[in-house]
């Protein structure tokens, strides 16, 4: 019931006019955003967390591998606003670290690259069987073609109420199964701050 009115406050809130009139997400103080940042949109993400089942350094020598989010973003009457999934940032020079977080505006097409920052998974906040609250910081932002910039902004994300997308267990990843993917269901909402 707290998660479910969780959700629904936060769907409430999704417009940008809404936004900038309510204060951020209760949230651990680890993955608390500094009130210098303004809070601009929120939105509610439906879909799943993506693994692979890779070689590894474990006894069985595989295990899952993170390979990304595949999620539509919400607003409070259920239009899309936003793509999340993984993407290549042609912002970041390293090209070890090139492949990151991306949420991309539906309508201006403008997006943003993040990585976490840090994490919390204390039992005060985060429901038994959900992946951990996070704060991201960006690394990449960039306007659409149009030059639409409502995402090109954004400085801090943070995903919090979050529903499912675990790992699944080790045992089910065999060498038998390698490059079997597992997409897990998963929500949450997420706050991006500029």
């Amino acid at each position: 019931m707290k998660i479910v009115a969780a959700l629904m406050l936060s769907m409430a809130l999704c417009s940008p006019a809404y936004a900038q009139r309510i204060p951020p997400p209760s949230v651990p103080v680890d993955i608390e955003v500094e009130a210098a940042f303004k809070l601009f949109l929120v939105g509610h993400a439906v879909g799943t967390q993506n693994f692979i089942c890779a070689p590894a350094a474990t006894a069985s020598g595989v295990d899952w591998l993170f390979i990304g989010p595949q999620a539509t973003v919400f607003d409070a009457a259920g239009e899309q606003i936003e793509t999340h999934f993984q993407s290549r940032n042609p912002f970041e020079p390293d090209p070890t670290k090139v492949i990151q977080a991306t949420w991309q505006h539906s309508k201006d097409t403008s997006a943003v690259w993040a990585v976490r920052l840090r994490g919390s998974t204390d039992a005060n906040y985060v429901q038994p069987g959900a992946i951990e609250w996070l704060l991201l910081e960006m690394k990449g932002a960039q306007v659409g073609p149009t030059g639409g910039e409502k995402l090109a902004g954004t400085r801090f994300i943070q995903r919090v109420n979050t529903v499912g997308g675990m790992k699944p267990p080790s045992a089910e990843c065999t060498p038998g199964i390698v490059n079997t993917r597992r997409l897990v269901p998963y929500e949450a909402d997420y706050y991006f701050y500029k």
